[in-house]
């Protein structure tokens, strides 16, 4: 597989996903609100700090939602995206929105180079960004070069176990569930790690009708995708030079993962198993800063 290969691959499909999440996102929220902001960054503020004054760069930003609402809390924005339409879409929703919001494409790994070098005091990577590259050591390297001195990484994204998960059909009784009787049984579903939890060389490669907001079809359906495990983006993080400041797991995550097994807690607009959440780490924040 070339390099360009996934990259034109996944580009078309952003581009096909971008024309559908338009339709939703909560833009309308966002439009008719200047002060609301999206459900993900109001979950990230708490661990994200002040950013008031602050130059930001958004590294992957898809259509802006996110790109906005950290505009909104005083920050100088920058989004990069792979997908054309994706920021046409982003500059759409910043026009309207009286935002001043610098858009750029480029894929993630070539991001310094098409941002001329600047260097940035946060780069924010949100959900859903890092399944998309090959190289979590890459990626670390990449968001080094794009801070200045004293700089912070702030990313939250799937866990790599929820990644990991799918539903299956238990087929024999478990002898611990004589002590554990919470375990499920024979006949009944749960999830099991049946997707690569470590970094591969070879993507999963996938071909999905639907996205996972929207109701109508992608126009280019196929996608490639790397899981990569926390150790893994730890140890990427670490070995770029930056100094971890936090790591925290939580049990939810903004969209139904697991169709038929999640449950939306409406206080935060966030999915959880509906039966023991406990038993899955659904998505995890990193923060780090560069010495």
């Amino acid at each position: 597989m070339s390099a360009d290969e996934y990259l034109d691959l996944n580009r078309t499909n952003w581009d096909s996903r971008a024309t559908v999440h338009a339709q939703g996102y909560g833009i309308d929220r966002l439009l008719a609100d200047p002060t609301a902001l999206s459900e993900v960054v109001t979950f990230d503020r708490p661990r994200l700090g002040d950013i008031a004054g602050l130059d930001v760069v958004h590294l992957p930003c898809h259509i802006g939602t996110d790109t906005l609402s950290l505009s909104r809390l005083g920050a100088r924005m920058t989004g990069v995206d792979l997908s054309g339409t994706s920021l046409d879409e982003a500059r759409s929703l910043a026009q309207r929105a009286g935002a001043d919001i610098e858009y750029v494409q480029s894929d993630v790994y070539a991001a310094p180079e098409a941002l001329g070098g600047r260097q940035f005091d946060v780069v924010y990577t949100g959900i859903g960004a890092i399944c998309w590259l090959p190289s979590i050591h890459r990626w670390a390297q990449t968001v080094a070069a794009l801070l200045r001195a004293g700089g912070r990484l702030f990313i939250r994204d799937g866990h790599p176990v929820l990644s990991s998960a799918l539903a299956m059909t238990v087929g024999a009784e478990h002898p611990d569930r004589e002590q554990q009787p919470w375990i499920t049984g024979p006949g009944a579903t749960t999830l099991a790690l049946e997707l690569p939890y470590y970094e591969q060389a070879e993507p999963l490669v996938w071909n999905d009708e639907y996205t996972y907001a929207g109701e109508e079809k992608v126009a280019q359906p196929r996608s490639m995708e790397w899981n990569h495990g926390i150790g893994e983006i730890v140890t990427a993080v670490l070995d770029a030079g930056l100094e971890l400041t936090s790591l925290t797991e939580h049990d939810s995550v903004p969209w139904d993962a697991l169709p038929g097994f999640m449950v939306l807690d409406e206080d935060t607009d966030e999915y959880r198993l509906r039966d023991r959440p406990e038993r899955l780490p659904a998505t995890f924040t990193l923060t780090a800063r560069r010495r």
